[in-house]
Formats: structure tokens, C-alpha cells, sequence
């Protein structure tokens, strides 16, 4: 009857997986934004640092993790892994459903398992500021918090919509000493044209990006980081899925659905890629991914696969990805943090490649689901892993269903404990449940590049 199943910190990975090792053929390459050509190491030096970029294009299995990164890691790793067993009890359902926490992060969510290394390369080649976008606020969070811990300077551009939501992340980015402007702004060109066409914007993700690059060519001084889509985010972020495989292993289990939610990509890769290598390579071949997005933001479910930017501006490299058009600007859901056009290219490829099953929800259906979670689990999640809450919670009735005792395995990837204005609304019934029309999808994927 064990609820929490824990790792001693001396059992937490050493080295981070990485899964174009097991593609059975390589990635497309990214393309240089002006020449359309692929991009090679030095087109992205005045972005990255150069073990960053390594890490970007590397086919190794294994990379090892920095010991003063791994040192950092353990203020919150090995995170915990739980057996929900009041939910399966409300559900009334044969399955064991787990779920991997990652709201125990100072910030709350899982992405100082990326932020951490970053600043820690980006200080080891004497960057001494990061400018960033972040959508909810998870990853500017993460990103302040450890830029503080590497003693670096630290802007962070959000998306207005959610800075105008969620005024207590803007408060933690503070604490944490960060610069939060909110997005888009009079600071950069590019916000200023975003401005200019429409002072209502409520912003994106691609805009904030497009702020963030700009502002970090324009400074000898800065980098820019980014919290999802990009291979090493996808790769430091793999310490979720393998922490998950020594977990089930303890108590000899292994799980037939693997569930997570997608903006850019990073949690969901987090605790998959491990699994999904196995699939690919034989050893668990039957076991299903799923993918779960909001039906506002349907990317990898009506986007389309194809080289696209992953800014409005057209500042960075052109990937080959599913895309709603980088222009694609989505209403203002209060899952923040899943309101990006692209997927990132590794988890594209693997929903087009059918290793992956992507699935799109409404808002109210979500938030319905967190309640229960909540009030079974005592967890209040945050909006964008309630989507994987969701996708687990239908996974159950339908095992329920069948009599078929399935192991689900999800990704619980952040807390909500600032996402209660969100909450609010589900319970005054003001959520409106968004499906971006298919004919502006349309429209926006016109507007994609031409590549040769």
C-alpha cells in the first residue's frame, strides 16, 4: 500500500539520455532564418553557449551531467513518484495510475531541470545575463531562480496575457532578483511593430521569443535560454523519465500509457523519451504515449508538419516541426504555458512517426479534472498538467470499462498554487471552451516559409 516511492539522492541519474540516438533515421536540420541552408554551429553562437549547441546536434546516447549541476538538482531530486490510489478509488477503476511530482522545484515545475544546467554552461563561457520568453510563468521562474544561484543577471518577457493573470509569478521572478517586462513591449523592435498593427494583443509565446532573441544579439554580454522545444532542453529534461523507470522498477511495475501534457514540448519529453526509446528499439514496443494539448492550441493534432520559425519575427532558426504558422497567435486560455504555435522538432517527429498519440481538450473538461485530482489527491495543479490529469482520468474509465488493469504513468509536471484566479473562473463558469477555427489555421499556415 505505498504511496510515495523515493530515490536516495546518491540513485539520481548521472547522465541525461538522449533520444536521437534511437531515431531510426536523424532529425531534419534546423535552417539558417536568411539563407534558408542548414545551420551549423557557429550560426547559433550569438544565442548559445557552444557545449549548449553541441548538446543541440549531438546523436550520443548518454551526456553526462555536470557534478555542480547535479549538486543543484538534489535541493528537490530524485522527485517523488505517487500511486493515486484515492483516484483510482473515486474512479472506481482497476488501473494504477502514478503520477511523477515535480511541483516539489523551488519555483514549482519542472523546469529547472533545464534552467539549471543552462545558466550553469552559459556562466562557464562568462555570460553574465539570460533573456528569456516564458508564457505562464513556470520557466521565468526556474530561469531567475537559477540565474540567482549562478550569481547572472536575468530578463524575462511574458506573454500579457498571462503577466496580466498571474501577477505572482511576476513576483517571483523578482524575488529571485529577474527583470519581468511584460510581452509584447517597447523595448525591442519586434514589440513594437506587434504593438503598432494591435495595441490589444494579448501576445504569444512567439512574440515574447521574438523580444528575447533580439534583445540577446543586441548585448555582447547576454544569451538567451529557452525553456522547451529545443533538442537540450528536451535531453536535461530526461531525468524525469529515467528517476520514473527506477521508481516503477522498485515496486516492479512498468506502465502500459505514458501520458503528458505539450506546449513546446519539454515536461511531456521529460518523462517519455526514456520510454519512448524503448518502444522504438523493441524492448516495450506496445506501450502508448500520449500527448495531450489544448484544443485552443491544437498543434500537434491540425497543425501541420513542416519547417516553420519559432518566433513571429522570423529571428530564429527555421525547424522542421508541427506548426500552427508562427504568426498564429491563440486566445488567451489560462493554460499560459501551452499557447505556442510549434511542438519541438524531437516530439513532432515522434507523433508523425506514430510513436506518439497526440490528444486535444477544452478547458472546462480539464479543469473538471484537476478538481477531482485535487480533491482525491489533495494536489492543486496547475492548469497546463491538469491536461495530463485529464488524459489519465479517461485512460482509467476506460480501463474501467474493459476490466483491464493498465498501468498509467503521467507526468504531474507543476503546482497551481498561483493559477487560483484560474480556478475562479472554472467555478463562476466564465471559462470559455476555445476551439481555434480551422480556417485561421489555414490562413496562418499560408503564411509558412518556403524552403527548397
Amino acid at each position: 500500500m505505498q504511496t510515495k516511492i523515493l530515490l536516495d539522492e546518491g540513485e539520481m541519474p548521472k547522465r541525461w539520455y538522449n533520444i536521437q540516438a534511437d531515431l531510426p533515421t536523424p532529425m531534419d536540420p534546423p535552417l539558417h532564418p536568411a539563407t534558408g541552408k542548414p545551420a551549423v554551429p557557429d550560426d547559433l553562437r550569438h544565442l548559445f553557449p557552444m557545449e549548449l549547441i553541441r548538446q543541440e546536434m549531438s546523436t550520443e546516447r548518454y551526456i553526462d551531467i555536470p557534478e555542480e549541476v547535479r549538486d543543484i538538482l538534489t535541493l528537490w531530486r530524485p522527485s517523488p513518484l505517487y500511486r493515486a490510489r484515492r483516484l483510482e478509488a473515486a474512479l472506481k477503476t482497476p488501473a494504477k495510475i502514478y503520477f511523477k511530482w515535480e511541483g516539489v522545484s523551488p519555483p514549482g515545475s519542472h523546469k529547472p531541470n533545464t534552467a539549471i544546467p543552462q545558466a550553469y554552461y552559459n556562466r562557464e563561457e562568462g555570460i553574465e545575463r539570460l533573456a528569456t520568453e516564458t508564457g505562464a510563468g513556470q520557466w521565468g521562474s526556474s530561469l531567475a531562480f537559477a540565474t540567482s544561484l549562478f550569481d547572472m543577471e536575468c530578463t524575462v518577457y511574458m506573454v500579457r496575457s498571462s503577466y496580466d493573470q498571474k501577477p505572482y509569478r511576476k513576483s517571483m521572478m523578482q524575488v529571485y532578483g529577474a527583470e519581468c517586462i511584460p510581452s509584447p513591449s517597447e523595448k525591442t523592435r519586434s514589440g513594437q511593430a506587434i504593438l503598432a498593427r494591435d495595441p490589444d494583443t494579448p501576445g504569444s509565446l512567439g512574440i515574447a521569443i521574438s523580444e528575447a532573441v533580439e534583445d540577446a544579439a543586441a548585448h555582447e554580454n547576454t544569451n538567451y535560454a529557452l525553456g522547451s522545444v529545443l533538442n537540450h532542453v528536451c535531453l536535461h529534461q530526461t531525468i524525469i523519465g529515467q528517476e520514473a523507470e527506477q521508481q516503477l522498477a522498485a515496486v516492479d511495475a512498468y506502465p502500459d500509457v505514458v501520458i503528458g501534457c505539450v506546449g513546446g514540448g519539454s515536461n511531456f519529453a521529460g518523462l517519455s523519451f526514456p520510454f519512448a526509446g524503448a518502444k522504438m528499439t523493441g524492448k516495450h514496443p506496445d506501450i502508448d504515449i500520449v500527448a495531450v494539448e489544448p484544443s485552443a492550441c491544437p498543434t500537434l493534432t491540425k497543425g501541420l508538419y513542416a519547417y516553420d520559425f519559432g518566433d513571429v519575427a522570423g529571428l530564429t532558426p527555421l525547424m522542421r516541426m508541427f506548426t500552427l504558422g508562427h504568426d498564429f497567435v491563440p486566445p488567451a486560455i489560462h493554460a499560459g504555458g501551452l499557447r505556442y504555435h510549434g511542438a519541438s522538432p524531437l516530439v513532432s517527429r515522434l507523433a508523425r512517426d506514430g510513436i506518439v498519440r497526440p490528444v486535444a481538450y477544452r478547458q472546462n473538461e480539464v479543469f473538471e479534472a484537476a478538481v477531482l485530482f485535487a480533491r482525491t489527491e489533495g494536489i492543486v495543479v496547475a492548469p497546463e498538467a491538469a491536461h495530463a490529469v485529464k488524459a489519465a482520468v479517461d485512460e482509467a474509465l476506460r480501463c474501467r470499462e474493459a476490466g483491464d488493469a493498465k498501468t498509467i504513468l503521467f507526468n504531474n509536471s507543476g503546482h497551481g498554487n498561483f493559477d487560483f484566479s484560474s480556478y475562479e473562473a472554472y467555478f463562476a463558469g466564465k471559462l470559455v471552451d476555445y476551439e481555434y477555427p480551422a480556417e485561421l489555421i489555414k490562413e496562418s499556415l499560408a503564411r509558412l516559409p518556403v524552403t527548397g
